[in-house]
């Protein structure tokens, strides 16, 4: 399953911060040119200054200096600079997708920061970091030292859900419990994860959790078939592309199995919802 939370995670956080903080792009340092001293800061000025700088011309759709002014401020120990460098790795987006090195970034985040506080100024960083490390392990990364190793990516995604309240993790944890990767299946808990993931406006939480509600069989609950279809449905209905795909199935299928007194009561449970949210 593909994840695309609505929630406001602590990583979600530093975007509405961008221009304060931290979350630019930027470019490998092969690709670097000199820099233009009308358009961006020179390489000694400060951390801070080299991201605003940067910041800035990438705003202005000036890759290349803002990538440079960005590289600089991530050298120099900027946390935001670092993490978006890493995630520009880890997507591809503007460079060359290179797993092993957003890999080695988001590491680097995570031992430079251990002692940092769910509160910290650096938290969001930390916990997103600590995110996209579990994923790596827990899937691997070819060609590299990065092999699968599910425990640790439980107890990875077991710290950022835990410690920083982390929704996506709270998420991917509840998953691996549910199906037993990494160590030993514990449905009734996974429910509990997804159950606070969803809370915090998690679509794909909602949607498994909803789904394991419908029949109760598997978390070993009285059946709630009103209350899972409608959270799959209204999962489905706010999920990007991404999530629809693997949703839609889920909802088809609990859909067809209610009986005509649960989908109403589904349908006008959702009702109720938008309504109080819209007052």
């Amino acid at each position: 399953m593909a994840s695309s939370s609505s929630c406001m995670t602590l990583a979600a956080k530093l975007l509405r911060l961008a221009v304060f903080t931290s979350v630019a792009a930027t470019f490998p340092a092969t690709t670097l040119q000199a820099l233009d001293p009308s358009s961006v800061t020179a390489k000694e000025a400060g951390p801070f200054e080299l991201f605003t700088q940067g910041f800035k011309a990438y705003q202005r759709g000036e890759k290349a200096a803002a990538a440079q002014a960005l590289r600089f401020a991530a050298d120099k120990g900027h946390p935001g600079a670092r993490w978006k460098l890493g995630r520009m790795y880890a997507d591809g987006d503007g460079i060359t997708e290179d797993d092993y090195e957003a890999f080695k970034i988001f590491e680097d985040i995570v031992r430079d920061q251990e002692d940092d506080t769910s509160t910290s100024p650096n938290a969001a960083y930390v916990a997103s970091s600590i995110v996209s490390l579990a994923g790596y392990l827990r899937r691997g990364i070819p060609h590299s030292p990065v092999k699968i190793d599910l425990p640790q990516a439980r107890q990875l995604y077991f710290h950022a859900a835990s410690f920083f309240g982390d929704c996506e993790a709270q998420f991917q944890l509840g998953r691996m419990l549910l199906y037993g990767e990494g160590g030993k299946a514990d449905p009734r808990q996974a429910a509990r994860w997804l159950k606070l993931a969803g809370e915090k406006g998690h679509v794909g939480a909602q949607a498994l959790l909803g789904y394991l509600l419908f029949n109760g069989e598997m978390i070993s609950l009285h059946p709630q078939p009103a209350k899972g279809l409608s959270l799959l449905t209204s999962a489905l209905a706010k999920a990007q592309p991404a999530d629809q795909e693997w949703i839609r199935p889920l909802q088809e299928e609990a859909f067809a199995l209610a009986d005509e007194t649960d989908r109403r009561t589904a349908l006008a449970s959702i009702a109720t919802t938008e309504a109080a949210r819209k007052n």
